[in-house]
Protein backbone atom coordinates (compact mmCIF):
# COMPACT_ATOMS: atom_id res chain seq x y z
CA UNK A 1 0.00 0.00 0.00
CA UNK A 2 1.40 3.37 -1.02
CA UNK A 3 1.98 5.96 1.69
CA UNK A 4 3.17 9.54 1.31
CA UNK A 5 5.36 11.72 3.48
CA UNK A 6 6.76 15.23 3.11
CA UNK A 7 10.54 15.29 3.37
CA UNK A 8 13.00 18.04 2.46
CA UNK A 9 10.17 20.04 0.87
CA UNK A 10 8.84 17.27 -1.40
CA UNK A 11 6.12 14.61 -1.12
CA UNK A 12 7.68 11.15 -1.43
CA UNK A 13 5.75 7.96 -2.11
CA UNK A 14 6.87 4.86 -0.22
CA UNK A 15 5.81 1.43 0.95
CA UNK A 16 6.64 -0.02 4.35
CA UNK A 17 6.30 -3.72 5.13
CA UNK A 18 6.21 -2.85 8.82
CA UNK A 19 7.49 -4.87 11.73
CA UNK A 20 10.23 -4.36 14.30
CA UNK A 21 13.05 -5.99 12.35
CA UNK A 22 16.10 -4.02 11.19
CA UNK A 23 15.08 -1.83 8.25
CA UNK A 24 16.24 -2.23 4.67
CA UNK A 25 15.73 0.91 2.58
CA UNK A 26 15.53 0.29 -1.19
CA UNK A 27 16.51 3.11 -3.56
CA UNK A 28 15.75 2.51 -7.24
CA UNK A 29 17.58 3.26 -10.47
CA UNK A 30 17.02 6.02 -13.02
CA UNK A 31 13.70 5.84 -14.97
CA UNK A 32 12.29 3.14 -12.71
CA UNK A 33 10.53 3.07 -9.32
CA UNK A 34 10.38 1.17 -6.05
CA UNK A 35 8.53 -1.56 -7.97
CA UNK A 36 11.86 -2.78 -9.32
CA UNK A 37 12.53 -4.25 -5.86
CA UNK A 38 9.32 -6.26 -5.56
CA UNK A 39 11.05 -9.65 -5.85
CA UNK A 40 13.64 -8.75 -3.21
CA UNK A 41 11.08 -7.30 -0.81
CA UNK A 42 8.86 -10.38 -1.12
CA UNK A 43 11.74 -12.62 -0.08
CA UNK A 44 13.32 -10.43 2.61
CA UNK A 45 10.29 -9.01 4.41
CA UNK A 46 9.97 -12.04 6.71
CA UNK A 47 13.29 -11.15 8.35
CA UNK A 48 13.56 -7.42 7.75
CA UNK A 49 11.37 -4.34 7.71
CA UNK A 50 11.48 -3.35 4.04
CA UNK A 51 10.89 0.23 2.93
CA UNK A 52 10.96 1.17 -0.75
CA UNK A 53 10.49 4.73 -1.96
CA UNK A 54 10.32 6.68 -5.22
CA UNK A 55 12.75 9.51 -5.85
CA UNK A 56 11.27 12.94 -6.45
CA UNK A 57 10.17 13.30 -10.07
CA UNK A 58 9.91 9.53 -10.55
CA UNK A 59 7.41 6.80 -9.74
CA UNK A 60 4.55 8.16 -7.64
CA UNK A 61 6.54 10.88 -5.86
CA UNK A 62 5.98 14.57 -6.45
CA UNK A 63 7.35 16.03 -9.66
CA UNK A 64 9.42 19.16 -9.08
CA UNK A 65 11.08 21.57 -11.49
CA UNK A 66 14.32 21.53 -9.49
CA UNK A 67 16.10 19.27 -7.04
CA UNK A 68 16.75 16.37 -9.38
CA UNK A 69 20.51 16.55 -8.79
CA UNK A 70 22.04 13.66 -6.86
CA UNK A 71 23.01 15.74 -3.81
CA UNK A 72 19.41 16.91 -3.32
CA UNK A 73 18.09 13.38 -3.81
CA UNK A 74 20.50 12.26 -1.08
CA UNK A 75 19.09 14.92 1.23
CA UNK A 76 15.59 13.64 0.40
CA UNK A 77 16.56 10.10 1.35
CA UNK A 78 18.23 11.19 4.59
CA UNK A 79 15.12 13.19 5.51
CA UNK A 80 12.96 10.14 4.77
CA UNK A 81 15.01 7.98 7.15
CA UNK A 82 14.77 10.61 9.86
CA UNK A 83 11.07 11.33 9.33
CA UNK A 84 10.13 7.64 9.48
CA UNK A 85 12.48 7.06 12.43
CA UNK A 86 13.95 3.94 10.82
CA UNK A 87 17.69 4.65 11.01
CA UNK A 88 20.25 3.35 10.90
CA UNK A 89 19.14 1.43 7.82
CA UNK A 90 20.61 -1.20 5.57
CA UNK A 91 20.70 0.96 2.41
CA UNK A 92 20.29 -0.90 -0.90
CA UNK A 93 20.78 1.31 -3.96
CA UNK A 94 20.70 0.48 -7.65
CA UNK A 95 22.59 2.73 -10.10
CA UNK A 96 21.11 6.18 -9.30
CA UNK A 97 20.11 4.82 -5.91
CA UNK A 98 23.73 3.81 -5.41
CA UNK A 99 24.89 7.37 -6.10
CA UNK A 100 22.53 8.43 -3.32
CA UNK A 101 23.63 5.68 -0.94
CA UNK A 102 27.31 6.58 -1.21
CA UNK A 103 26.60 10.19 -0.33
CA UNK A 104 24.45 9.34 2.68
CA UNK A 105 26.89 6.73 4.01
CA UNK A 106 29.79 9.20 3.74
CA UNK A 107 28.02 12.34 4.96
CA UNK A 108 25.44 10.92 7.40
CA UNK A 109 27.04 7.70 8.67
CA UNK A 110 24.73 7.58 11.69
CA UNK A 111 21.84 6.84 9.32
CA UNK A 112 23.43 3.84 7.55
CA UNK A 113 24.01 0.42 9.15
CA UNK A 114 25.26 -1.20 5.93
CA UNK A 115 25.42 -0.39 2.24
CA UNK A 116 24.66 -2.49 -0.86
CA UNK A 117 25.65 -0.81 -4.12
CA UNK A 118 24.26 -2.48 -7.23
CA UNK A 119 25.27 -1.73 -10.83
CA UNK A 120 26.60 1.68 -9.89
CA UNK A 121 29.75 3.79 -10.01
CA UNK A 122 31.69 6.37 -8.02
CA UNK A 123 32.76 8.20 -11.16
CA UNK A 124 31.05 10.90 -13.22
CA UNK A 125 29.15 9.90 -16.33
CA UNK A 126 31.74 8.90 -18.97
CA UNK A 127 32.06 11.65 -21.54
CA UNK A 128 31.60 9.23 -24.42
CA UNK A 129 28.09 8.37 -23.14
CA UNK A 130 26.77 11.93 -23.10
CA UNK A 131 26.03 12.43 -26.82
CA UNK A 132 24.15 9.13 -27.05
CA UNK A 133 22.02 9.79 -23.97
CA UNK A 134 21.24 13.35 -25.01
CA UNK A 135 20.08 12.13 -28.41
CA UNK A 136 17.74 9.73 -26.64
CA UNK A 137 16.49 12.61 -24.45
CA UNK A 138 15.71 14.72 -27.54
CA UNK A 139 13.82 11.90 -29.25
CA UNK A 140 11.84 11.06 -26.09
CA UNK A 141 10.79 14.67 -25.58
CA UNK A 142 9.95 15.70 -29.11
CA UNK A 143 8.86 12.44 -30.75
CA UNK A 144 7.93 10.06 -27.96
CA UNK A 145 9.29 7.49 -25.53
CA UNK A 146 7.98 4.72 -27.80
CA UNK A 147 10.85 5.40 -30.21
CA UNK A 148 13.58 5.01 -27.57
CA UNK A 149 12.07 2.19 -25.50
CA UNK A 150 13.87 -0.50 -27.49
CA UNK A 151 17.25 1.21 -27.14
CA UNK A 152 16.72 1.73 -23.41
CA UNK A 153 15.81 -1.94 -23.04
CA UNK A 154 19.08 -2.94 -24.70
CA UNK A 155 21.03 -0.63 -22.37
CA UNK A 156 19.28 -1.74 -19.19
CA UNK A 157 18.89 -5.50 -19.64
CA UNK A 158 21.60 -8.03 -20.34
CA UNK A 159 21.66 -10.10 -23.53
CA UNK A 160 20.85 -13.29 -21.62
CA UNK A 161 17.73 -11.82 -19.99
CA UNK A 162 16.54 -10.38 -23.31
CA UNK A 163 16.70 -13.87 -24.84
CA UNK A 164 15.22 -15.72 -21.83
CA UNK A 165 11.49 -16.60 -22.18
CA UNK A 166 11.24 -16.78 -18.39
CA UNK A 167 12.09 -13.05 -18.20
CA UNK A 168 9.94 -11.89 -21.10
CA UNK A 169 6.91 -10.90 -19.01
CA UNK A 170 9.01 -8.79 -16.63
CA UNK A 171 10.89 -7.10 -19.45
CA UNK A 172 7.66 -6.40 -21.32
CA UNK A 173 6.11 -4.87 -18.19
CA UNK A 174 9.08 -2.56 -17.69
CA UNK A 175 9.01 -1.58 -21.36
CA UNK A 176 5.36 -0.58 -20.86
CA UNK A 177 6.43 1.42 -17.81
CA UNK A 178 8.93 3.35 -19.94
CA UNK A 179 6.30 4.03 -22.61
CA UNK A 180 4.11 5.81 -20.06
CA UNK A 181 6.77 8.09 -18.56
CA UNK A 182 6.20 11.83 -18.77
CA UNK A 183 9.20 12.97 -20.85
CA UNK A 184 9.74 16.30 -19.06
CA UNK A 185 10.43 14.99 -15.52
CA UNK A 186 12.17 11.99 -17.09
CA UNK A 187 14.67 14.27 -18.84
CA UNK A 188 15.21 16.27 -15.63
CA UNK A 189 16.05 13.04 -13.82
CA UNK A 190 18.39 11.92 -16.60
CA UNK A 191 20.19 15.25 -16.48
CA UNK A 192 20.65 14.88 -12.72
CA UNK A 193 22.53 11.65 -13.39
CA UNK A 194 24.51 12.93 -16.37
CA UNK A 195 25.67 16.03 -14.49
CA UNK A 196 26.64 14.27 -11.25
CA UNK A 197 30.04 14.85 -9.68
CA UNK A 198 32.38 11.98 -8.93
CA UNK A 199 31.96 10.35 -5.53
CA UNK A 200 35.53 9.02 -5.32
CA UNK A 201 36.52 11.65 -2.70
CA UNK A 202 33.70 10.38 -0.46
CA UNK A 203 34.65 6.70 -0.51
CA UNK A 204 37.29 6.79 2.27
CA UNK A 205 34.60 8.18 4.59
CA UNK A 206 32.36 5.13 4.10
CA UNK A 207 33.04 2.90 7.11
CA UNK A 208 29.97 0.68 7.21
CA UNK A 209 29.92 -2.90 5.84
CA UNK A 210 29.54 -2.62 2.07
CA UNK A 211 28.56 -5.05 -0.67
CA UNK A 212 29.13 -4.15 -4.33
CA UNK A 213 27.11 -6.15 -6.88
CA UNK A 214 27.35 -5.88 -10.67
CA UNK A 215 25.80 -7.78 -13.55
CA UNK A 216 28.46 -9.41 -15.69
CA UNK A 217 26.62 -8.19 -18.81
CA UNK A 218 26.17 -4.60 -17.60
CA UNK A 219 27.03 -2.24 -20.46
CA UNK A 220 25.60 0.93 -18.87
CA UNK A 221 27.93 0.77 -15.85
CA UNK A 222 30.52 -1.77 -16.87
CA UNK A 223 31.95 -4.16 -14.24
CA UNK A 224 35.29 -2.31 -14.25
CA UNK A 225 33.52 0.63 -12.60
CA UNK A 226 32.37 -1.66 -9.78
CA UNK A 227 35.95 -2.89 -9.34
CA UNK A 228 37.06 0.74 -8.89
CA UNK A 229 34.21 1.36 -6.49
CA UNK A 230 34.94 -1.64 -4.30
CA UNK A 231 38.63 -0.80 -4.23
CA UNK A 232 37.80 2.64 -2.82
CA UNK A 233 35.71 1.41 0.13
CA UNK A 234 37.71 -0.28 2.86
CA UNK A 235 36.56 -3.83 3.61
CA UNK A 236 33.94 -3.94 0.87
CA UNK A 237 33.18 -7.11 -1.07
CA UNK A 238 32.59 -7.31 -4.83
CA UNK A 239 30.28 -9.93 -6.35
CA UNK A 240 29.55 -10.38 -10.05
CA UNK A 241 26.08 -11.57 -10.98
CA UNK A 242 26.16 -13.97 -13.97
CA UNK A 243 23.73 -13.56 -16.88
CA UNK A 244 22.59 -10.11 -15.72
CA UNK A 245 22.80 -6.65 -17.22
CA UNK A 246 22.42 -3.20 -15.67
CA UNK A 247 19.07 -4.12 -14.12
CA UNK A 248 20.43 -7.15 -12.33
CA UNK A 249 17.66 -7.16 -9.66
CA UNK A 250 15.22 -7.77 -12.55
CA UNK A 251 17.45 -9.81 -14.87
CA UNK A 252 18.61 -12.18 -12.12
CA UNK A 253 16.33 -11.58 -9.11
CA UNK A 254 17.08 -14.88 -7.40
CA UNK A 255 20.85 -14.36 -7.49
CA UNK A 256 20.64 -10.74 -6.31
CA UNK A 257 18.26 -11.64 -3.49
CA UNK A 258 20.50 -14.50 -2.35
CA UNK A 259 23.51 -12.18 -2.16
CA UNK A 260 21.53 -9.55 -0.27
CA UNK A 261 20.15 -12.11 2.15
CA UNK A 262 23.60 -13.48 2.93
CA UNK A 263 25.12 -10.00 3.32
CA UNK A 264 22.32 -8.62 5.49
CA UNK A 265 22.29 -11.75 7.63
CA UNK A 266 26.03 -11.49 8.24
CA UNK A 267 25.80 -7.80 9.12
CA UNK A 268 22.93 -8.37 11.53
Amino acid sequence: MTSRIRCNGVDLAYEDSGGVHPTVLFSHGLLYSRRMWDRQVAELRSGFRCVGYDHRGQGESETTATGLDIDTLALDAAALVESLGIGPVHFVGHSMGGFIGMRIAARRPELVRSLALIDTSAGPEPAENLPRYRRLEWVARWIGTWLVAGKVKAIMHGATARRDPARSADLRAWRDHLLHLDPVPMIRAVEGVLQREAAFPLLPSIRCPTLVLVGEEDTATVPARSVELAAGIAGSRLVRIPRAGHLSPIDAPEAVTAELRAFLGAVR
